[in-house]
């Protein structure tokens, strides 16, 4: 399911960041584009919807962003080309791509390409203060876990992640949002989420109410990395009210992908104006602070689109041509 939610029609006298595109370039460009990002209540919406509007404002199309049911969804997507833009992690991504995505499962998702590095995505367990869980071994037996939406990176990984820690739970699927309000209403237990710090969803309901935001212990998280694509990760102690000390961790990477036919001087331009305006892109949300040219590195699965690796290349950022479609 995806919802359309955000669109903001730019005109050319809007353009104040970027360099005016000469008309000769535009060749191909659609008179709209929308990106594929996730629930309300999570990063990726509130990224991806931010992020649309200012590529709109500074290149003179209108733009905006779906509510989809993440990384998987998004990828089917692009895909396709029912979207042209879309938000990934890798390893959605790599399952995407080999054929397992259970959206349909046996098609390989190879006509999708990145764009550039976006964040990390944090796994991160969130219960009320009342519940009295306060580390992962505390959830009780057969507790009620809400996993996001389904066929997101949290609901792909961490019932995994969970069951190889040896929690017995009972599954639950919906919004950020939904599943905030419900952990509220001490409809669900824990909340297991993955998405970008600081995660809107979580930063609400601290206000609303007392949270214990729960990390791993060392052997915890050395066990997830050990079995699944991801690397540890710490959460300032600074990235909410309620965290008193750094939170470790496990993650992994986003990136901001495209469908791989559109076209090469679009795509440019897009990069162009991401990677050049970091201080833009971290006033729509924080964890831009990360979407820098140089994590694009963490790109180890998806080819890149050219008109993205033609701006790499162009700054000093190598990118083989064996790895571009």
């Amino acid at each position: 399911m995806k919802t359309q939610v955000v669109m903001a029609v730019a005109f050319a006298s809007t353009l104040a960041v970027a360099n005016p595109v000469a008309a000769q370039d535009r060749a191909g460009w659609p008179d709209n584009f929308t990106v594929g990002t996730a629930s309300q209540g999570g990063t990726y919406f509130a990224y991806g919807a931010g992020w649309a509007n200012f590529v709109a404002e500074n290149l003179g199309i209108s733009g905006g962003a779906e509510i989809t049911g993440g990384p998987m969804q998004n990828m089917a997507l692009v895909h396709t080309g029912d979207l042209k833009f879309g938000l990934t992690t890798m390893g959605p991504a790599r399952e995407s791509m080999e054929g397992n995505s259970p959206i349909a499962p046996g098609m390989k998702m190879d006509n999708v390409c990145a764009m550039f590095p976006m964040y990390e995505t944090p796994f991160s367990v969130t219960a009320l203060t009342s519940s009295g869980i306060t580390s992962i071994s505390d959830i009780p037996d057969g507790a009620t876990i809400g996993f996001g939406p389904a066929g997101s990176t949290s609901d792909t990984y961490f019932p995994r992640m969970m069951e190889t820690l040896g929690v017995n739970f009972e599954r639950r699927n919906g919004s950020w949002s939904d599943l905030g309000t419900q952990l509220q209403d001490g409809l669900i237990d824990v909340v297991a989420f993955a998405a970008g710090i600081p995660i809107p969803a979580v930063s609400q309901l601290e206000v609303q109410t007392d949270v214990n935001i729960i990390g791993m212990t060392d052997a915890e998280a050395k066990k997830v990395v050990d079995n699944f694509p991801v690397s540890e990760f710490i959460i300032p102690a600074n990235t909410y009210q309620s965290l008193e000390k750094e939170s470790r961790v496990v993650s992994m990477w986003n990136f901001a992908m495209a469908n791989c036919d559109v076209p090469e001087s679009l795509v440019y331009e897009i990069t162009k104006l991401t990677m050049e305006n970091n201080e833009r892109m971290v006033s729509i949300h924080k964890a831009a602070q990360f979407s820098i040219p140089e994590n694009y590195t963490k790109n180890k699965v998806l080819p890149w689109h050219k008109g993205a690796a033609r701006w790499f290349n162009e700054n000093g950022y190598t990118i083989e041509q064996s790895n571009i479609k």
